[in-house]
């Protein structure tokens, strides 16, 4: 399992949500989105995003959970990669959970989110 979260300020919720499931998804033809929710509570916005990807390499797959929290400018995003490995009772999963969260790394530090 791999885990990734960072802070944003004065950052707009729905264009972080946009940009991230626009870049997750074209990062690979064999990245499916598998689940979404999505609350608004009061002033406060949330949005759980589930990501399945196969790993040609290995032969397996890697599931990528996407959290995001707004509140006033401020957008908290947690990134859970998870899976990966090869067999029943095998926990070893080759980094492809790692490379999940890390392209939400990446995406997070270009762009407008750079310094943030």
């Amino acid at each position: 399992m791999a885990q990734f979260e960072k802070e944003l300020h004065d950052a707009d919720f729905y264009t972080v949500l946009s940009l991230l499931e626009k870049e997750i998804l074209a990062s690979g033809a064999s990245v499916e989105l598998v689940g979404t929710a999505r609350y608004d509570l009061g002033d406060t916005q949330v949005a759980v995003r589930v990501y399945d990807r196969y790993f040609m390499r290995n032969a397996s797959r890697a599931s990528l959970t996407l959290t995001l929290v707004g509140h006033g400018g401020t957008v908290q995003v947690s990134a859970i990669g998870a899976g990966g490995g090869t067999g029943a009772f095998t926990h070893f999963d080759w980094g492809t959970g790692d490379a999940f969260v890390q392209l939400v790394k990446k995406i997070l530090s270009k762009g407008p989110f750079e310094g943030m």
